[in-house]
């Protein structure tokens, strides 16, 4: 696959199936509306159920199109993260694309170790010597881990940012790098990239 090819076609087919429902129910809401027919709550409550389903596979196909041409592990890293995520294991992983990271980061303990969701898992558990700081992958390599990245700056006004989620952005707000960060209180993953935040989910 060349870099910036993102097809991923079933996964795209399957979006488009779920835009093109909401988009369908949608418009007989309007049609309802016009037409003075009865409660439309319910209705609306399976749309907003829709969005959120849609919104978690556009986050997995974007995430792919984003890593796939930088590391062939894609399926190791987010079986990771969903086992991280339904153990409320708090986790901070940086991809490496196409600029170097190193001068941004403090380094941390040299692995040098091919991708694996059991050996992901195993850094991040709390009582691990690792656990703490960023796990550093390039290609498909576990470069380094507990490495320590920079925080950011932003101003998030009252909502509140752990220091995980703020180096996640912070070192995408520094080079191209795709960050993932798993939420230790919620247990939910988002991915950074150019400095913005995304929240995604794995089916």
């Amino acid at each position: 696959m060349e870099r910036g090819d993102c097809d991923f076609s079933p996964l795209r087919l399957e979006l488009k199936e779920q835009l093109s429902d909401i988009h369908t129910r949608m418009g007989q809401i309007i049609a309802s509306l016009d037409e003075g027919e009865g409660c439309l709550l319910n209705e609306m409550e399976h749309i907003l159920s829709r969005f959120t389903e849609s919104g978690a596979l556009a986050s997995t196909y974007y995430l792919r199109c984003f890593l796939s041409p930088y590391t062939s592990k894609y399926n190791e890293i987010s079986r990771s993260i969903q086992h991280l995520c339904a153990k409320k294991q708090g986790a901070l992983l940086v991809i490496q694309r196409e600029k170097p990271v190193e001068p941004w980061m403090t380094p941390g303990i040299p692995l040098a170790a091919d991708i694996t969701s059991s050996l992901l898992d195993s850094i991040f558990v709390p009582a691990s010597p690792l656990h703490d700081g960023a796990v550093y992958i390039r290609s498909d390599k576990i470069v380094s881990a507990a490495n320590v990245l920079p925080l950011t700056r932003q101003s998030y006004g009252e909502k509140k940012l752990g220091t995980r989620h703020r180096a996640a952005i912070g070192l995408s707000e520094l080079t191209d790098a795709l960050t993932i960060v798993v939420s230790e209180e919620t247990g939910k993953a988002s991915f950074c990239l150019d400095g913005k935040l995304f929240p995604f989910s794995i089916p």
